[in-house]
């Protein structure tokens, strides 16, 4: 088993669920990353990054 995993929260489910998903597995979480998402979007002929909504990614680390 790897001693690292990154957990992404998916579309529909909440922080708690991947949380409660990453320690079925065995897993603790040790950082958050929170990324922002966007999308291009074409406004007056020129092309504009549109913020769409974020990603969450946990990293845990194997309990032993």
């Amino acid at each position: 088993m790897a001693k690292k995993k990154k957990f992404y929260v998916e579309e529909n489910e909440t922080i708690d669920q991947c949380l409660d998903r990453m320690k079925k597995e065995g897993y603790m979480p040790v950082r958050r990353i929170e990324r922002p998402v966007f999308k291009e979007e074409l406004v007056n002929g020129e092309k504009k990054n549109i913020p769409a909504g974020r990603e969450i990614v946990f990293e845990g680390k194997l309990m032993v």
